[in-house]
């Protein structure tokens, strides 16, 4: 797997065309699993683990690469199965989410597929609540489960998901229960992080699961003889999503001169100055890394202000 991350350059052609690609490994059975190339840093032999003291059951330890300590989640057990055994013969998968750098350990891994978004869909009705999916496609008439890996993490490494009193001002507060934003994105933990902060400020919420109904919401709206730029202080969309990505949302938004002053801020797991490109090709106004309540909360009140103004 040496070469995994040789092609990233060719990889940004994907952007705006509703693709992605995905690196496909296995669990402690024959089930497929996927991640996005674009969070994988590198794939190598488990490594020497050291036992951190007091964390998580999940945690397998810690591993030194290439300088930097990362910890490594035994992603099996993250996901309700039993650990790994034999790891020396596992594999660790180097990723960054959230600009944070971690290892799941995994193990085998297979190859990498190229996909269209709209081959990738929502976890089918009635897998429940407890679930550890954020979407399902097919490689080779064979099903592959996308990992939330946001929901993991939320469990194994929280974080801060409340904003800061001093945050907001009874002014701000005052001009947000006018507004309302659309929200976009397929994990439930990140619908649900993103609906408390935004609630908190008083504003109003319509969080839908994936690209496509975000699109759909606004040309309803369009249809109605209503105006999303009037109507919508903003859209907060995620990037990766089944059915339609949001870069291609964005695109789509823009395209439309019924909405293409529309402010259009993509939240995402996705780290690094590939997106920072990626944002100013499809047209966003900003883009901001997952899950910091404080910098989102403070961007919502820089929009409210400047629509006050």
């Amino acid at each position: 797997m040496a070469g995994v991350m040789d092609s990233v350059n060719q990889r940004t052609q994907l952007v705006g065309q509703n693709r992605l690609e995905l690196l496909l490994f296995r669990l402690d059975g024959s089930q497929l699993y996927g991640i996005n190339v674009f969070k994988v840093k590198e794939v190598l032999p488990c490594p020497r683990l050291n036992v951190m003291p007091k964390s998580s059951a999940v945690v397998c330890g810690v591993a030194n690469i290439r300088g930097g300590t990362v910890p490594i989640l035994d992603l099996s057990m993250a996901t309700g199965r039993r650990a790994l055994t034999e790891r020396q013969n596992s594999f660790v998968i180097i990723t960054e989410y959230n600009s944070r750098v971690l290892g799941f350990l995994v193990r085998s891994v297979e190859r990498i597929v190229n996909l269209y978004w709209h081959e990738v869909h929502l976890p089918p009705k009635g897998t429940g609540r407890d679930h550890y999916l954020t979407a399902v496609t097919h490689v080779d008439d064979r099903l592959v489960e996308i990992i939330d890996v946001e929901k993991i993490l939320a469990e194994v490494i929280p974080t801060q998901e409340t904003v800061s009193d001093h945050v907001i001002s009874a002014q701000a507060q005052q001009f947000a229960e006018t507004q309302h934003v659309l929200v976009v994105d397929d994990s439930s933990v990140a619908r649900k992080q993103l609906i408390r902060c935004l609630e908190s400020l008083g504003v109003e919420v319509t969080a839908l699961c994936d690209g496509r109904q975000g699109l759909e919401y606004l040309q309803n709206m369009l249809n109605e003889g209503r105006s999303p730029e009037k109507e919508l202080l903003m859209v907060i969309s995620d990037i990766e999503m089944p059915e339609m990505d949001g870069y291609t949302l964005t695109a789509e938004i823009r395209q439309d001169p019924r909405m293409s002053k529309l402010h259009v801020l993509l939240h995402t797991s996705l780290s690094g100055v590939f997106n920072q490109a990626m944002v100013k090709k499809v047209g966003a106004d900003d883009f901001l890394a997952k899950f910091r309540p404080d910098e989102l909360a403070t961007r919502v009140i820089e929009r409210i202000t400047a629509q006050s103004n």
